[in-house]
């Protein structure tokens, strides 16, 4: 009998993003005047209604995660975070060793990436679940981008093959996990892609949405605000 294929999601949460600023991890910042970045970000992955579970990342060390009334959500467990992303998702991966099965789907998604939409999502899986390898939500560069060291230019990139890495990132279980194992450490692994690139795979790239930002300095909130705003009155 065939094992039916499920879909985890996995969100590493275990930074502290220095370059917001700010006294606390910037996931625990108020995006809404109810909710903060991460419960935004989680209740877009549970309304999809297509995990299994959603394995949230949580440094030892994090004061404010408990608090949260989404870390009690029946379909979020918490796991161990890491020292970097790649250490995170691997925690995850390993909390769930005994109900995952090799091939299932994992989703591996930023927790400040807020403003992801069920639409990409179920764009994401229609056009990877058949896949052999899995690929990620990117978004195609309109901009010169320059090679530079120490603050000047050495060449000009073709834009035309450059693409921005977004989230979710999808790929099998047991691949993934392989993946992060063997490349442990090493600090060119910036994300799951480079992981699975790094065993002589190509992920695919599936367009995604411009507004799938990521919350990275004190002027994306404000920004993260008017996508989300933006998107509701849809």
């Amino acid at each position: 009998m065939t094992a039916i294929t499920k879909f985890w999601g996995i969100v590493p949460a275990a930074g502290v993003g220095k370059r917001m600023n700010v006294n606390c991890p910037k996931q625990y910042l108020l995006l809404s005047k109810t909710q903060t970045i991460i419960e935004h970000t989680l209740m877009r992955l549970i309304d999809t209604q297509i995990f299994e579970k959603i394995i949230v990342a949580i440094s030892d060390g994090d004061a404010y995660w408990n608090d949260s009334p989404i870390s009690r959500h029946e379909k979020i467990t918490r796991a161990k975070g890491g020292k970097e992303r790649a250490d995170s998702v691997l925690n995850a991966l390993a909390a769930i060793e005994l109900q995952a099965n090799f091939n299932d789907w994992v989703l591996v998604h930023d927790a400040a990436r807020p403003c992801i939409t069920s639409e990409d999502i179920e764009k994401l899986i229609a056009e990877l679940r058949d896949d052999e390898v899995g690929g990620i939500l990117a978004l195609s560069s309109h901009d010169t981008l320059k090679d530079v060291a120490d603050f000047q230019i050495i060449s000009t990139l073709n834009r035309n093959r450059i693409w921005r890495a977004l989230t979710p990132q999808m790929f099998r279980y047991g691949a993934l996990k392989l993946a992060l194992e063997l490349t442990q450490g090493n600090a060119e692994i910036t994300d799951e892609a480079s992981a699975i690139e790094a065993k002589g795979l190509s992920p695919k790239i599936v367009e995604g949405r411009a507004d799938n930002i990521k919350i990275t300095r004190p002027e994306d909130l404000s920004l993260a605000q008017f996508y989300l705003a933006q998107q509701t009155k849809k």
